[in-house]
């Protein structure tokens, strides 16, 4: 099933938690944060808001940094997913 985000909507994968610290320790199941970094799967085709045409600055593949209570959780088929606006992102990472 494929997952197609309307208006100025992105699908995001989160990346997993880090299980270690970076000096080695690691951490609990409940000391994990929910990870605030993702990998864009779907772009919408953008759209119009307060009048103003939306451009879509994000395609797909790229690696980004979005705001901690963002979007809507979505699983499809096992695989758990995150639709926000594009707004919500707040930065893409460059490698």
């Amino acid at each position: 099933m494929k997952i197609k985000p309307l208006s100025d909507r992105v699908v995001l994968k989160p990346l997993e938690a880090e299980e270690t610290t970076k000096s080695g320790i690691i951490l609990a199941t409940d000391s994990k944060e929910k990870p605030q970094q993702a990998i864009v799967v779907a772009v919408g085709p953008g759209g119009f808001r307060d009048g103003e045409e939306v451009d879509m600055d994000v395609e797909v593949g790229d690696k980004v940094v979005y705001s901690r209570y963002a979007g809507t959780d979505v699983k499809l088929e096992d695989e758990e997913y995150i639709i926000v606006k594009q707004d919500d992102i707040l930065a893409i990472l460059a490698e």
